[in-house]
């Protein structure tokens, strides 16, 4: 395990908190909550019909007795939930509608976090990033002052750690929302012990070139600053000229990051995209994430291609950000 995750480890085994995965049935699942429960740094809610979630772990050759199995159909509190449910969806759901949906185990989970009785979700080995946002949008909504949740990657090579965002979410992203994804992105990267200096990326530094699009990030400056005027903030910047500090001293001098910015804010979805995965697969960075920020509770996207051990690293920032 990376030194990342040991100190997230630390953060989180002595206020356990507990985390439901609703994907009970799969084998990775099965393994990763096995050995968090084990080591005691969370208790795992596995949800699922219980002789088959029990069976698949018996198959998987792990021990799952310290894990907790929710069955959708045997939920003594079912009514409630789906009362809370109709409440929650304003209209848009009938009771009718909420007894069909709630059974679905991304519906059930998201639910569980909402009423309190988990902490965060984890889900997305078996289902689409959609079917994971989906229920959590319409639930457990966007903070106060959040319009929209947003998607980071934390990109770790050794020593070096970096949050690059937004990569997963918001395909062309106004000044607001650039502006929003800047002070949240700015609270993860706390989270994992970067002390945030926020670069705002176009194709532009400075005002070299003008566009609509440059003029968008800088505006979307503004307005993150009006957000939170204590955030080390600066742009628009080019990629070099936000990490490479000759190129700053160059290319603006006067700005308040000279090269050593950290967290990045790409000004659409295709920029975060393509930048994490080539720092991915040419500069051998390991990308964790998507991590989901600005939703009032954690609920995390895992990739279908996950293995167990991105399942427990998930599981973990789950908990921290918890």
């Amino acid at each position: 395990m990376s030194e990342l995750f040991e100190q997230m480890k630390e953060k989180v085994i002595d206020q356990p908190k507990s985390i439901v995965f609703p994907e009970g049935t799969d084998q990775r699942i099965l393994t990763a909550a096995s050995k968090l429960a084990a080591e005691d740094v969370l208790l795992p809610i596995l949800i699922g019909e219980k002789s088959s979630v029990k069976q698949k772990a018996e198959e998987a050759g792990v021990d799952i007795t310290r894990c907790k199995i929710m069955d959708p159909k045997e939920f003594a509190e079912f009514d409630l939930m789906v009362e809370t449910f109709v409440e929650r969806r304003k209209g848009k759901a009938t009771k009718e509608d909420a007894e069909k949906i709630l059974l679905d185990e991304n519906y059930f989970g998201t639910m569980l976090v909402y009423m309190n009785q988990a902490d965060g979700l984890v889900s997305g080995a078996a289902h689409s990033t959609a079917d994971t946002v989906r229920p959590a949008l319409q639930i457990i909504k966007t903070k106060e002052g959040v319009k929209k949740t947003s998607g980071v990657f934390v990109m770790v090579r050794g020593e070096e750690k970096y949050v690059f965002a937004d990569c997963a979410i918001n395909i062309t992203p106004d000044s607001q929302d650039l502006a929003e994804i800047a002070v949240e992105s700015a609270e993860t990267a706390k989270l994992f012990g970067i002390q945030p200096r926020v670069a705002m990326l176009s194709f532009s530094t400075k005002g070299s070139a003008k566009s609509e699009e440059t003029e968008r990030v800088v505006e979307a400056l503004k307005l993150a600053k009006e957000k939170n005027p204590s955030l080390v903030i600066d742009g628009e910047f080019q990629f070099d000229a936000a990490f490479v500090p000759s190129v700053a001293k160059q290319k603006a001098p006067g700005a308040v990051l000279q090269g050593d910015a950290n967290v990045f804010i790409f000004p659409s979805l295709e920029a975060g995209n393509i930048g994490y995965k080539i720092a991915q697969r040419l500069g051998n960075f390991e990308a964790v994430g998507p991590i989901l920020q600005g939703l009032n509770k954690p609920v995390n996207d895992l990739s279908r291609g996950c293995d167990a051990e991105d399942v427990y690293n998930l599981a973990l920032i789950t908990a921290a950000q918890a």
